[in-house]
Parts: C-alpha cells; structure tokens; sequence
C-alpha cells in the first residue's frame, strides 16, 4: 500500500470537515498535528504545518523521514496574479519560483535562482501534473510565486506577475518543492484562487474556507483517479 503524504498550511478545518470522522489517527508528534487516513488502496498521512516556507520545508521532511511517503501532495488556497486567476479558480503548479529568495548582490544571479537549478523555476513532478490534468481536464496548469509574505496591495501582485511570470502568489510552495526535489520524492501542488488581483485579505478570509473545501475535493478526485495502489 502507498502513503501519500499531505502537507496542509492554515486549510485543516476542510481536512477535519472531509475526513473526521473516518481518520484512523490523530496525534501531536514533533510539534506538528498528525492524522492519518486509510482506504483499501491508500494510507494518507496529514501533517499541519503552518503557513512559511520554513514550516513547510520542515514539515515535508517530517513526512519523508518519519513516514517515508511514496509521495507529497500538498492543497491550499492562494492569491491570483493576473485578471484570469479569479475567485475559486483551480489549479495545478507546474513551477515555482522562490521571489524572495535573492543572493544576486554576492554572485549575480537571478532573483529566485538556486545554483541547483538551470534557471529561476523550481518544478513539480511532470508526470503527476499530466496525470492530474488526464483525471480532471478543468485544472489550469499554473506558474506559482512563493515567499514569506502575505501579498495584498494588487499592484504588488502585478509587479510580481511581471517579474517572474506566475499566475499565482502564496507562501509554501518552494519550501515544499525545493524539499522533495531534494529527497527525490515526487510532488503534486493543487491550488485554488481565494483572493483575485484586486483582492486582498477580507476577501481570502471570506473565501477560503469554500475555497479550500473544492481544492480538496479535486484533490480526492484526482488520487481516486489515479490508482496510486498500483503504482
């Protein structure tokens, strides 16, 4: 049986809604809250990391060292950089980039380049994307800029759309990715848009808990969808 691990930054109240009452376990191990979910093809480990990159990053490791994870998923409401990522908008991340992440004044490299990286853009997992988008052809594949911040004036998001041509803003993702690129574990970031261009923080907190629930719903559809038992 595969484990697939989820990390879940500030969405947990849809997790509970979803899966409460059919999880397995629930602890508090390491700092982080732990629940686990079973299915006969599946078992899901469910850490709550809380929002940062940091948090993220350490929490991903969590679920690779301690549980071994075959595989990292990872679901979340996000801000839209562009008019055409409006409210309730799902996507899949194809890249991301680190914006905040700047060592140029040392060795004049690219905002957002680790040396690692042929450019700015750290990727998911191609196959999982694809698959993804096979189970459920409405997920719009998106380029996600990730930082410390809670981005809110809209024409910061402009800048930041210019800048490094994402669709998309929030503050895990690179954590995660840069985690399991590292481990080589594959990923799976599905997102959806609870604050648009003109949005700013009342309006993701009146979204997203709609928001997150049909994330994780196109999240449940997609890991029916593709049989991990069997691969």
């Amino acid at each position: 049986m595969k484990t697939i691990g989820m990390i879940v930054a500030v969405e947990l109240q849809s997790v509970l809604k979803r899966y409460g009452a059919k999880l397995v376990k629930r602890k508090e191990t390491a700092g982080y809250q732990v629940l686990e979910y079973e299915t006969d093809q599946y078992r899901m480990v469910i850490v709550n990391c809380g929002p940062g990159e940091i948090a993220a990053a350490s929490g991903t490791q969590f679920l690779i060292s301690e549980y071994h994870v075959d595989i990292v998923m990872n679901f979340g409401v996000v801000g839209g950089l562009t008019e055409e990522m409006s409210k309730t908008k799902v996507c899949i991340v194809e890249k991301v980039v680190h914006y905040d992440f700047d060592t140029s004044a040392a060795d004049h490299t690219e905002v957002g380049r680790y040396s690692q990286y042929p450019d700015i853009f750290l990727p998911t997992t191609k196959v999982l994307s694809d698959t993804a988008r096979k189970i459920h052809p409405e997920l719009v594949p998106v380029v996600c800029a990730s930082g410390d911040k809670f981005i809110a004036d809209p024409e910061q998001k402009i800048r930041v759309h210019e800048m490094f041509s994402a669709d998309i803003c929030e503050m895990e993702a690179a954590g995660i990715v840069l985690t399991c690129n590292r481990n080589q574990v594959p990923c799976m970031l599905v997102k959806c848009v609870s604050d648009g261009i003109e949005g700013g923080f009342e309006e993701f907190q009146e979204t997203m808990d709609a928001a997150a629930d049909l994330c994780l719903e196109v999240v449940e559809k997609i890991v029916a969808g593709m049989e991990i038992s069997k691969r």
